[in-house]
């Protein structure tokens, strides 16, 4: 019986996570939830799971919680970011699916390696925004490390991996990662200024939360995806080629020196690489329906446009930078907020984070309070260059 803590339980990750494991009593148990205030959604969750401690991050959810579940003695409700810490790193913890999108993130994943967990990394900051002290403390603590997105568990499906879920990479020439391309594929770069919220979140293939799909629709996602494969797989940028591939039914390829090269296909259902992670090294069902490969017919692969999509070339340029993408992450959030809340257009998405990189002192963060205090500053920097209207001028 493993004993998962499910972070980000009431996101897209975290639903997915919950459904695999209701198919399996017998091999998971759920010890710990968190939210950040979705009281409605983290009730229904503890009533069917009923861990030993649900966490939120307001605390006046916390309290409207622990109020409507009183009938549940089994279940501590706390609220913050320290009592999150704590738990994840507990005895009664085996696993921590890592799913809190954004820097928000960061500080629990740290937690979890320091006490040597196994860690379902759905959360991008954790290598994008601390690459460097992510991995020594995952190596420090003896965690062991598996990756829920779908393009770098494809990459993990495809390596022989040792016994720590390490990938062994002496034999591979080149990461392919692929990109549906999102829901703008094909169009040019002028077509994109009146783009809506709602059209940049439809996305052909995936269902997922608003921040994750606006980022698969400008690109930006890929280049985060990009830093955590280097990180993840100690490859440089120039040895991962990105490729385009609009089905979302190749999650990725690895070729090796000899010229073969695999690749992982499955249909676009987040629940496949969970449920691998989860079972690892064995597997179990999913829950997902068998992919038809007569049925799925073609199968196709572009360059990514990087005239039309900004963001994936700002961020290759980051990540050869100390701190670069720490500062691309912080101030992507902020701009697909703004771009969320109507403050900015889609095609401004990427001048907030030029901005906010050319106004902030790049270094490597070696230290949390150093990612906190550059994470900061971008954040800061975004802010500024939409109040000014910097945005609107340009191209």
């Amino acid at each position: 019986m493993r004993r998962i803590a499910v972070l980000g339980a009431t996101g897209s990750i975290g639903r997915s996570t919950l459904d695999v494991i209701q198919r399996h009593p017998d091999r998971y148990q759920v010890t710990l939830l968190s939210a950040h205030r979705s009281v409605d959604d983290m009730e229904v969750l503890c009533r069917a799971h009923q861990p030993t401690h649900a966490v939120m991050g307001d605390p006046d959810a916390a309290a409207a919680l622990a109020e409507r579940l009183t009938d549940l003695s089994a279940v501590t409700v706390e609220s913050g970011a320290a009592f999150l810490d704590d738990l994840v790193a507990e005895p009664n913890v085996d696993s921590v699916v890592a799913g809190i999108v954004g820097f928000a993130g960061l500080r629990p994943t740290l937690s979890a390696a320091r006490a040597g967990k196994t860690i379902l990394l759905a959360n991008k900051e954790a290598l994008v925004s601390a690459g460097g002290l992510f991995m020594e403390t995952v190596r420090q603590g003896g965690a062991t490390l598996l990756p829920v997105d779908s393009e770098h568990n494809a990459m993990h499906q495809c390596l022989p991996v040792a016994s720590d879920g390490r990938p062994d990479m002496v034999d591979v020439e080149k990461i392919i990662l692929t990109a549906s391309g999102g829901p703008f594929r094909g169009r040019s770069r002028s077509s994109l200024d009146a783009v809506t919220p709602a059209e940049a979140c439809a996305h052909p293939n995936w269902s997922m939360g608003q921040k994750i799909s606006v980022d698969s629709a400008t690109l930006a996602n890929k280049g985060l995806e990009l830093a955590e494969a280097c990180w993840l797989f100690d490859r440089s940028p120039d040895e991962i080629e990105i490729v385009v591939h609009p089905q979302s039914i190749v999650h990725s390829m690895i070729r090796y020196r000899d010229g073969s090269v695999l690749a992982q296909l499955g249909q676009p259902d987040m629940r496949t690489p969970i449920a691998y992670c989860l079972a690892w090294p064995e597997r179990v069902d999913a829950g997902v329906e068998a992919l038809d490969i007569v049925s799925a017919g073609r199968l196709d692969f572009e360059a990514p446009d990087l005239e039309a999509f900004p963001c994936l070339a700002l961020a290759q340029w980051a990540i050869s930078q100390p701190g670069g993408m720490c500062v691309f992450s912080a101030a992507n959030e902020i701009a697909v907020a703004a771009f969320l809340s109507g403050e900015i257009r889609f095609t401004d998405i990427h001048k907030v984070i030029d901005a906010a990189l050319k106004a902030t002192d790049l270094a490597e963060p070696d230290s949390l309070d150093a990612v906190q205090a550059l994470d900061q500053k971008a954040r800061e920097a975004a802010q500024e260059s939409i109040a000014s209207g910097l945005t609107r001028s340009g191209s």
